[in-house]
């Protein structure tokens, strides 16, 4: 079926069959595909179709005729303006099936495996106020060019003036409105992304769940900011009425005409420039750049779950590779012989170091570089040769491991690989490699066991740990 037959706002009446990865529904009209914002598996709507292609087209839901069994009320009033909670409307229970079918599909489509021995998603008993992190962009109202902060509109650079999300701690919102009061206080400006003018840019602010500590940082589009110990009070008296503790203030120096959100320069005001927390046992130093999983409780579920893939016993030597601040590698200490850190940004290789020492962690070792460039070269530095990993854990960026480095472990041959993804999509396509048959200087691995991991209710996003062994 073609475009032909629709054209822009003609109203069709469907029921929704499946979902995307983005979480839009996905309904037929007379065989026409047509992609639905809003609607969950199992609704029968009235939609207005809003573009079209030759054989697809998007549709916004104008009425719900039915509503799906699986359909709930979102909490959030501007749950379905905000890019953020894309199923909010769905029930946690159906969230949970459809992101571990997501999975499902993208090992079958796009790593052509069968038989995939998928064990039970992690999912949380709350759902709710999980998130440790929060960036909220400021800018001016196009209404009445008042300042607003909060969220992106879906797919948009629009901000929502959202001031308390239901994903993050209650006291964000009293942290959010301080920033907010000051800058139109002092008349500092907001920055404006078409014409690059403006200081405000960003709130970043990060919490230890366990720790209680809170950073402040704001990113701005300058050297300095204006009457910055004004600004410095006003948190500190929303600290003392919260029931968390702000520890730390400070500057983000980001003058770059570009999306990404932080610069390299961090300007302390207030305190140190980072905070601590806990995940198990281990504490953690945390600073404005510092990579640390958003949800503290599920973390510790995925972490637990790949050392158990690892099959440790104490005689191993474990790669840790993509490192980060060393947190799978402190988890891996617990149970390995030694552990061998990679992670290419040099300011997390010094905090995984100083993390070591901090908690005691004698038998882990971190190296700033590329994880495909160790690996190719065979060695670590002059000093540290390479030796034969027995494990090998990798926990890439969305964009998944470079085709080199999945050839150099092969030629390494470690007896487990487990893979730590966060997009299941690149997942795929990089097991697909690990698992090609084997050859006389290659090994092939074979895939034991899968498990995902609910590190974002009500996104999209899903974390899955996979194991492989020898073929």
């Amino acid at each position: 079926m073609t475009t032909d037959m629709f054209k822009k706002n003609d109203m069709v009446e469907i029921t929704i069959e499946d979902m995307t990865n983005e979480g839009e529904g996905i309904g037929h009209a007379d065989g026409y595909t047509l992609f639905v914002k809003d609607a969950v598996i199992g609704d029968r709507i009235l939609a207005r179709i809003t573009k079209t292609k030759k054989s697809y087209g998007y549709a916004r839901v104008e009425k719900i005729l039915e509503a799906s069994s699986d359909r709930v009320t979102a909490k959030c009033p501007e749950a379905r303006r905000c890019g953020g909670c894309r199923l909010q409307e769905l029930s946690y229970e159906k969230q949970l099936a459809f992101k571990e079918e997501i999975v499902r599909k993208n090992l079958e489509r796009i790593g052509g495996f069968r038989d995939i021995p998928m064990e039970p998603i992690m999912g949380m008993e709350d759902p709710w106020r999980y998130r440790n992190k929060a960036q909220y962009p400021i800018g001016f109202s196009k209404k009445d060019g008042k300042i607003v902060a909060g969220y992106y509109a879906g797919r948009t650079h629009s901000i929502i003036d959202v001031r308390d999300c239901l994903l993050s701690p209650e006291h964000n919102a009293d942290i959010l409105r301080a920033v907010v009061a000051f800058a139109e206080t002092y008349h500092i400006e907001p920055y404006d992304e078409t014409t690059g003018q403006g200081l405000l840019r960003h709130l970043l602010v990060r919490e230890g769940f366990a720790s209680g500590q809170v950073l402040v940082c704001l990113v701005i589009n300058g050297k300095k900011l204006p009457h910055a110990a004004e600004l410095v009070e006003r948190l500190l008296e929303v600290s003392e009425m919260m029931q968390a503790d702000i520890k730390s203030i400070c500057l983000n120096v980001n003058r770059q005409r570009t999306n990404v959100i932080l610069g390299d320069k961090v300007v302390p005001l207030y305190g140190d420039p980072w905070i601590t927390d806990y995940l198990g046992e281990f504490s953690f130093r945390i600073s404005p750049l510092s990579f640390y999983q958003v949800n503290p409780v599920q973390t510790v579920k995925l972490y637990n779950t790949a050392i158990e893939f690892a099959q440790l016993t104490g005689r191993e030597t474990a790669f840790d590779l993509f490192c980060g601040i060393g947190t799978i590698s402190h988890f891996l200490a617990r149970s390995a012989k030694e552990v061998y850190g990679v992670e290419i940004v040099p300011q997390a290789i010094e905090d995984a170091k100083a993390n070591a020492v901090r908690n005691g962690v004698t038998n882990a070792k971190f190296f700033a570089a590329a994880a495909e460039d160790v690996a190719e070269r065979g060695y670590f530095d002059e000093e540290n040769p390479l030796v034969r990993p027995d494990v090998v854990v990798v926990d890439p960026p969305r964009k998944g491991c470079e085709e080199s480095l999945l050839r150099t472990i092969r030629k390494l041959g470690p007896d487990r690989v487990v893979y730590v993804s966060c997009d299941s999509a690149t997942l795929a396509r990089d097991l697909k490699i690990l698992c090609e048959p084997g050859s006389e200087i290659e090994s092939g691995y074979s895939m034991e066991r899968v498990r995902a991991c609910d590190m974002f209710p009500h996104a999209t996003h899903i974390e899955t740990v996979c194991l492989l062994t020898h073929s």
